[in-house]
């Protein structure tokens, strides 16, 4: 099976209703609070769900309870005053959650714009599994990148209101890692979540034709090449046509990533781009996943670049 184009949602417009949920981590209110702040300085209507500022009672690291999180994610989907789905902060737990949404119900609500990375990696893969939605692997409103970053918040609230005018995406920093050009459908996200998503019963099935986009974060240079190395035996990176890569924040000496990268993903045959500046690093670009895009690493030196060839919202 060849990865095809998936639905885009609607751009948004000055006034529409953005609802925030935490399907992951508590996030401080401290940073929410501002976040949302922002959010209402583009002209949008933020609405916090029940559960966002939870804090499960026993497990300190999740955002409530399982059955909560789920609920305010389903709710605030299937709400029809509800034009999109921000993440509060990523963390840990949708794994934990994700089996228990009605993903029946929330394909009869139609198509919304969702946000979010890192964790929210496994929804990513689940709307467009289960959904064939296109995504934003995007800052997220309660995240210190979001407050702090003027790229990071320029790029969201351009892909949001004026998706046309950020077709190129990618910071000056990127580079060519193996040269190449190649065309395919964006997926991806956090690099350890799409390897824990192998064997799960909605796990994508094939790379084949599609251009992968990862990042992490925290992890060292053999924990990466570990998660690469599962996903090469898994084959899940079988007919994959490029890979674009994004910021590996926390993960140790960058030119020892760099060699993990070059020494796990070179054999693959095909384009790869580094340092695009999307993820977990101090500029957190926003990503469409699941268009078709090109990526271009020319041989020559010249800029290093993946440009979608559709808006990423209508």
């Amino acid at each position: 099976m060849t990865l095809a184009p998936l639905t885009r949602p609607a751009r948004l417009r000055p006034g529409a209703r953005i609802a925030v949920v935490s399907p992951s981590g508590p996030v401080p209110a401290d940073r929410l609070d501002a976040g949302l702040d922002v959010l209402r300085g583009w002209g949008l209507d933020p609405v916090e769900m029940p559960h966002v500022r939870d804090v499960h009672p026993e497990l300190d690291y999740l955002a409530g309870t399982d059955e909560a999180r789920a609920r305010d994610l389903q709710e605030a989907w299937c709400d029809p005053s509800v034009d999109a789905v921000i993440c509060a902060r990523g963390g840990y737990g949708v794994h934990r959650m994700v089996d228990l949404v009605d993903w029946a119900a929330m394909r009869a609500a139609g198509p919304k714009v969702f946000i979010g990375y890192s964790d929210i990696t496994v929804l990513h893969e689940a709307f467009a599994q289960r959904m064939g939605l296109a995504t934003l692997h995007g800052p997220m409103a309660g995240t210190e990148t979001f407050l702090k970053d003027p790229d990071t918040q320029e790029s969201l609230r351009a892909t949001l209101f004026e998706p046309e005018s950020v077709r190129t995406l990618g910071l000056p920093t990127a580079r060519v890692l193996v040269p190449g050009r190649a065309r395919g459908i964006t997926y991806g996200g956090c690099v350890s979540l799409l390897a824990a998503d192998i064997g799960t019963p909605h796990a994508r099935a094939s790379a084949r034709g599609g251009l992968l986009v990862i990042e992490d974060t925290t992890e060292d240079p053999y924990s990466i090449d570990r998660i690469l190395t599962q996903l090469l035996r898994a084959g899940a990176l079988d007919g994959v046509a490029g890979v674009a890569c994004g910021s590996w924040a926390g993960c140790g000496p960058y030119e020892k990533v760099r060699a993990v990268l070059a020494d796990r993903l070179g054999p693959l045959g095909v384009p790869v781009v580094e340092e695009l500046g999307f993820g977990h690093g101090p500029t957190a670009l926003t990503i469409p996943l699941g268009v078709p895009a090109a990526l271009d690493a020319p041989a020559d030196g010249g800029p290093a670049t993946l440009t979608v060839e559709v808006p990423a919202l209508v």
